[in-house]
């Protein structure tokens, strides 16, 4: 226990002071084993190093990043804006309840939030800023909407959980779909209650021929994650293979159905999804390093046995873990999260009873509200940077909708059945 908090506060100490988390995971694991096990122990190091990142679920990572870069650039986030706007624009405050809405949507395509707020934050912060409502508010509502990409499958976060884990993506993802959707119309619930006290205007309203006129616009859109999740969830193909089939259907409906995707726009998207898969996969491979020196250590053990002594219940064990995650997101992006910490909770969650799809789904709402909470807040910066406001204006606002997502945390944390009822029906 004594060495985890060392290696751990090691970390927490380079990334402080501006060292890359990747290169702080490196930096400690390299001090650690070669003060444990000598300079011997030094050309292993390699090894671990490259079967960290060449396992062989990881590869949907890279696939559905790509795939989402290129929807991007392929005029989907406007349809599915327009489609949102002519089903949510006539409720008051309707521009807040179309970025939620739309949010909703491009989460079963991106699997990220980041990608969600820099495709569909860059167009809609605007717009509510020039309809007047107030710029952190704008900036809020939008952030806090891009959370949805990582809660609603595909969910990248999900797929490390499940690598880090060893369990199931494809159940994973399933027990996403509730709590996301809950999600979703419990922030359009807050939206319409700081509209009305903000006394912000509908953005349209309702007619059923704009509503079918945009859902045909869109079709294309709507059949990307049909195709894409009915086919993982129907057993037809693996979240791997369905992640390379989002980036064939993503080209298809770019070059061939909507052709807005030109060789200069696809050749950013293609750089795009280097550089944010570059970036987990030095993560990943990093982590591995710890990882194995912890396992030797067998510090996930002694955890697991320093925790049960006090407590037993499974409850109390998880409001414990999930104080942790919440301030871990304060200061680790979600990947380092996971990568760092779920193999070393793994022993603690199984032995206490705690079903490993279930802690996975609260992980990944966890780390998603990480996203909002400063200093790091990736997916709140992004947005304050969009909407050109402090952080600090907007987080002002965003605590309403951090509130919500803390409930969804809740709820799915002590009633189970919100996620794990279709993985109960369906798979068990």
């Amino acid at each position: 226990m004594t060495i985890m908090l060392l290696l751990f506060g090691a970390v927490l100490a380079l990334v402080l002071v501006n060292v890359p988390i990747a290169v702080s995971l490196g930096i400690v694991a390299l001090v650690a084993m070669v003060t444990s096990h000598g300079i011997g122990s030094l050309p292993n190091l390699a090894l671990v190093t490259y079967n960290g990142a060449t396992n062989f679920p990881l590869l949907a990572i890279p696939l559905f990043i790509l795939a989402g870069a290129i929807m991007n650039a392929s005029g989907i986030s406007h349809r599915l804006i327009a489609f949102a706007s002519s089903v949510f624009g006539w409720i008051r405050g309707g521009l807040a309840h179309v970025s939620i809405g739309a949010s909703m949507f491009f989460a079963e395509i991106s699997g990220s939030a980041v990608a969600d707020i820099a495709a569909l934050g860059s167009i809609l912060i605007p717009a509510m800023k020039e309809k007047g409502y107030p710029t952190p508010f704008a900036a809020a509502v939008m952030s806090s909407a891009a959370t949805l990409a990582v809660i609603i499958p595909p969910s990248i976060p999900m797929i490390l959980y499940a690598v880090m884990a060893e369990t199931s993506v494809v159940q994973l993802f399933v027990a996403g779909i509730v709590p996301g959707v809950l999600g979703g119309f419990a922030l359009m619930a807050m939206a319409y209650g700081l509209a009305r006290r903000y006394n912000l205007p509908p953005a349209e309203a309702f007619a059923w021929k704009r509503v079918v006129s945009t859902a045909r616009d869109a079709l294309w859109a709507f059949l990307l994650p049909i195709i894409i999740l009915g086919g993982i969830f129907g057993g037809v193909v693996t979240a791997t293979e369905g992640a390379a089939l989002a980036v064939i259907a993503a080209l298809f409906v770019g070059l061939v159905i909507y052709r807005e995707l030109d060789l200069a726009h696809l050749k950013l998207a293609v750089i795009e999804g280097g550089v944010q898969t570059a970036v987990v996969m030095l993560l990943v491979a990093t982590s591995a390093l710890l990882g194995t020196y912890l396992t030797e250590m067998q510090a996930p053990q002694e955890l697991a046995r320093s925790v049960s002594n006090f407590t037993q219940n499974k409850w109390a064990v998880l409001g414990l873990l999930n104080l942790l995650f919440l301030l871990l997101g304060m200061f680790l992006h979600s990947a380092a999260a996971i990568i760092l910490v779920v193999p070393v909770v793994m022993p603690l969650v199984k032995a206490v009873g705690i079903d490993p799809i279930h802690f996975g789904l609260i992980v990944t709402i966890n780390l998603g509200i990480g996203q909002q909470t400063p200093p790091v807040a990736s997916v709140l910066m992004v947005a304050s940077s969009l909407a050109k406001a402090s952080i600090w204006e907007v987080t002002r606002v965003n605590v309403w909708f951090i509130g919500v997502l803390v409930g969804i945390l809740l709820l799915v944390t002590y009633v189970p059945v919100t996620g794990m009822g279709l993985v109960e029906l369906f798979y068990r």
